[in-house]
C-alpha cells in the first residue's frame, strides 16, 4: 500500500504544491521564501520518518501569517489523504524532546475528531521571518485539516529557537508513531469499528 499524498493549493494570498509520502525515509524539500518555516518543515520529514516536499509562495510582503497557516492547511489534508482508511495504523503516538534548555512533549491521536492544546509560554518575537505566534497556527492548521487530537506542552526553554524546534521535533516523532502501521493490528484501531471521517 503507497501511502501518499499530493495537495495543490491556490488562493489570492498563497500557492502551495505539496507531496507527502508516509512511510520514506525523511528525505525533505521545503522552499516557502520563510527560512526558519523551511527548518521546521525538514524537521518534520526528518523526525517523522516522511518524505515531504514543500513549495510555496505567499504574499510574504503582509507577513508570513497567509503562507504558514496554508502549508499547514494543505500538510494536514495530504496527511489525511495519505492514510487512506486507516485501517492498521498504531493511532496513538507521543514523544518527548529536548533542544538544549528547551523540552517539548507532544501527544496525537488519528482519531478523526480534531482538538488541539497547545500550551507554550514564549515571548512574542520573530526568528528570522517567523513569528513565534505562528507556530501555534501552522499546528491548528494541521490538526483541523488532518482531522487529529493534538497536544503539544512546551515543559520549559528560553531560546524561542530551540523551544519551537523542540516543539517541532516531538511533533514529528509522535505524528510518525501515530501513522505508523503496527504490525499486529490490521484492523480499525478502534473500538466502534471505525475513525471519525
Amino acid at each position: 500500500m503507497l501511502r501518499h499524498a499530493e495537495i495543490a493549493r491556490e488562493t489570492t494570498e498563497t500557492s502551495i504544491r505539496l507531496a507527502i509520502h508516509l512511510d520514506g525515509a525523511g528525505t525533505t524539500q521545503a522552499e516557502t521564501g520563510i527560512g526558519f518555516f523551511d527548518h521546521m518543515l525538514t524537521h518534520i520529514g526528518k523526525h517523522g520518518r516522511f518524505d515531504l516536499n514543500v513549495s510555496a509562495r505567499g504574499d510574504l510582503h503582509v507577513d508570513a501569517h497567509h503562507t504558514v497557516e496554508d502549508v499547514g492547511i494543505c500538510l494536514g489534508k495530504a496527511f489525511l489523504q495519505a492514510l487512506g482508511d486507516k485501517r492498521g495504523i498504531a493511532r496513538f503516538g507521543h514523544a518527548v524532546a529536548p533542544m538544549d534548555e528547551a523540552l517539548a512533549e507532544a501527544a496525537v491521536d488519528i482519531s478523526g475528531r480534531p482538538y488541539v492544546r497547545f500550551v507554550a509560554d514564549m515571548p512574542k518575537v520573530s526568528v528570522g521571518e517567523f513569528d513565534s505566534e505562528l507556530a501555534e497556527e501552522f499546528f491548528r492548521a494541521f490538526a483541523v485539516n488532518a482531522r487529529i487530537t493534538l497536544h503539544l506542552i512546551l515543559r520549559h526553554g528560553g531560546n524561542v529557537h530551540h523551544c519551537i524546534e523542540a516543539i517541532f521535533k516531538a511533533f514529528a516523532r509522535a505524528l510518525d508513531q501515530a501513522s505508523a502501521l503496527d504490525p499486529h493490528h490490521a484492523d480499525i484501531p478502534s473500538t466502534k469499528g471505525m475513525l471519525e471521517q
